[in-house]
């Protein structure tokens, strides 16, 4: 999907990942699994980013014990560097859907920027964990656990944030929200959201170009996001930010309880 260096793609892979660490996480002999109660997949999945030395199938057994006990279903993210290869086949053989068709863009070489103007109308601010996740989580009518969760990966994220939101300059009212996470030279671009009301006016692009310019002043060059791959407003904007699709992922979720799982958990 992209001519851009493979470790470099690694990379990126690997600063998404410690971008969206969740308290609630164990390591399974190869295998990063997240119980985040909060709406992102990311923080909620069994990333299988290693072989390890246990057959695939006890280890997928254990983390669906450990899902159930906390009360989410169970998802596996399933990326070109999942382990085992053939994971993605086996869980679709077994009758596990399908979720979240994603793309990771990224821009290899990120421009000296400076950040826009903003018009006097609006005004862009920096917020903490708490009101950046109950920001973003208002505009995406998210329930106020998913809220508490996301505050909560936030303040405890091992990759330093930067949340910030553009407002009415008349009444304070969030128009738009977005974050980064810079980890070296890497930065991601995350939680970019425009209320409905507001869009179409441009406020995605200079809150972008305004979080990625405070990044490439910290020392930024690669910049990377995940965007679904249906989502074509969101991806022309990227692409005319100088991203460009480098790898996709997506989920598998398993079948209800009952059905034709057992086969992928060695039944």
């Amino acid at each position: 999907m992209s001519a851009l260096d493979t470790a470099l793609l690694r990379r990126v892979e690997d600063a998404g990942l410690n971008a969206s660490a969740p308290p609630q996480q164990r390591w399974m002999d190869g295998w990063l699994v997240r119980a985040s109660p909060g709406k992102a997949k990311r923080a909620r999945c069994i990333n299988a980013v290693a072989p390890g030395q246990q057959p695939w199938p006890e280890k997928l057994a254990r983390a669906a014990a450990w899902f159930q006990a906390q009360g989410l279903p169970l998802l596996v993210r399933i990326t070109p560097y999942t382990q085992p290869a053939d994971l993605n086949a086996q869980l679709a053989a077994a009758g596990w859907a399908t979720l979240d068709d994603t793309r990771v863009m990224v821009c290899p070489q990120l421009p000296a920027l400076a950040p826009p103007v903003w018009p006097s109308a609006w005004v862009c601010v920096r917020l903490d964990a708490p009101a950046f996740a109950q920001a973003v989580g208002r505009l995406r009518a998210s329930p106020a656990e998913q809220q508490a969760a996301h505050a909560e990966r936030l303040a405890a994220s091992p990759v330093p944030y930067a949340g910030w939101a553009v407002q009415a300059s008349a009444t304070g009212e969030v128009l738009a929200c977005g974050q980064f996470a810079r980890e070296d030279e890497l930065v991601g671009l995350y939680d970019v959201f425009t209320a409905e009301a507001a869009r179409g006016q441009g406020l995605a692009r200079r809150l972008c170009q305004h979080l990625l310019a405070l990044a490439a002043a910290e020392g930024a060059k690669v910049a990377y996001l995940q965007v679904e791959a249906d989502n074509h407003p969101a991806r022309r904007l990227y692409q005319q930010l100088g991203f460009s699709d480098a790898y996709a992922y997506h989920y598998r979720q398993a079948p209800p309880p009952g059905a034709a799982c057992t086969s992928a958990l060695g039944g």
